[in-house]
């Protein structure tokens, strides 16, 4: 802690002590803040105004002195035990916030920038459940599953009826001579008929014989 805020902490707590004992007796003891103030990243000038607020309420304010503050949040007829305070300096939010609590003292550096959002309220109670949403749309066909191992064989079919006769086959070969007969009737005739030829046979023989003699 630097000399000045260790003289602007004893100077906030000897005011606490001036404060008549009989006044405390009727009033809980406040919560001291001092420390170091900045705005948009440079020291505050001098007057500039830091102020304290509780739900939204304005508690305290003071004044910068040469960087610094000194603030006393009283809580009068109010009760602020646990409270969180957030601090303004010229209107502008600080990042800081603290606990309020009776006869506290704090060194609070603040840090504020201008153009920051205000300080958020306090989360609200969950809602009711909503109604329960339609029945969602039939999704597409998945992708065809992989094919199933072979069944067993399966018994065998009973017989079917006989076929149609087919068309006659083609003539097969010629069969070997068969044995000669035996001598019919006829025979004598042909006995003759060879005779007959045989005499033309030498008759024709002689004859050309003959001619070539004369």
């Amino acid at each position: 802690m630097t000399k000045t805020r260790f003289l602007t902490l004893v100077m906030a707590l000897a005011l606490l002590l001036t404060i008549p004992t009989a006044a405390f007796a009727q009033r809980v003891p406040p919560h001291v803040f001092v420390g170091s103030v900045t705005l948009d990243g440079a020291t505050a000038a001098d007057g500039a105004a830091v102020t304290a607020w509780i739900d939204g309420d304005q508690v305290a304010a003071t004044t910068a002195v040469d960087g610094a503050y000194s603030l006393i949040v009283d809580q009068g007829d109010s009760s602020y035990a646990g409270a969180t305070i957030s601090f303004k300096v010229s209107g502008a939010n600080a990042a800081e916030s603290a606990t309020w609590v009776q006869g506290g003292g704090d060194e609070l550096n603040l840090v504020a920038t201008t153009g920051s959002a205000g300080a958020g309220g306090a989360q609200g109670a969950a809602g009711e459940a909503g109604a329960k949403g339609d029945k969602g749309s039939t999704g597409p066909a998945g992708p065809a599953g992989p094919a199933g191992a072979d069944g067993a064989s399966g018994p065998a079919g009973a017989a079917g009826p006989a076929g149609a006769s087919g068309s006659d086959g083609s003539a097969g070969p010629a069969g070997p001579a068969g044995a000669a007969g035996a001598d019919g009737g006829g025979g004598a005739v042909g006995i003759v008929a060879l005779i007959i030829a045989i005499v033309a046979l030498v008759a024709a023989g002689g004859a050309f014989m003959s001619g070539r003699r004369a």
